[in-house]
């Protein structure tokens, strides 16, 4: 069985790989920022802990295929928005130029994509 393959009912093995290793990271990067400090890594922290359960619920669930490139827009935006916040904090730059508004769009449509999905009729 690979990783890229659906689980069971439909849900999608990757999504609910990323909803683990993204609640782990934000909880290893709260835990850092209430150490160490660093605005950024605490925001970084909080945004990564929030989407965690909405892979894990779009990869146990499954959905339409709408549902699951949203949730890959979502995911990417996520890696792009708080790799560049913990970059600032953790290596003093950034991650690379405008990488932190990309990450944010991408955000924004994901979330507008997720939305869509409940629109999205399946073809007969």
């Amino acid at each position: 069985m690979s990783l890229t393959s659906q689980a069971s009912g439909g849900g999608s093995r990757v999504l609910v790989l990323a909803a683990g290793v993204v609640g782990a990271a934000g909880v290893g990067l709260s835990a850092a920022a209430a150490h160490r400090g660093g605005a950024f890594t605490g925001t970084a922290a909080n945004f990564l802990l929030m989407h965690a359960p909405v892979f894990l619920a779009i990869g146990l669930a499954g959905g339409n295929r709408c549902l699951r490139i949203a949730s890959l827009v979502l995911l990417a935006g996520l890696l792009l928005f708080c790799g560049d916040l913990l970059a600032r904090d953790f290596f003093g730059s950034r991650l690379f130029p405008m990488s932190a508004p990309i990450g944010g769009t991408l955000l924004i449509a994901g979330w507008v994509a997720i939305a869509v999905s409940a629109l999205w009729r399946p073809r007969p």
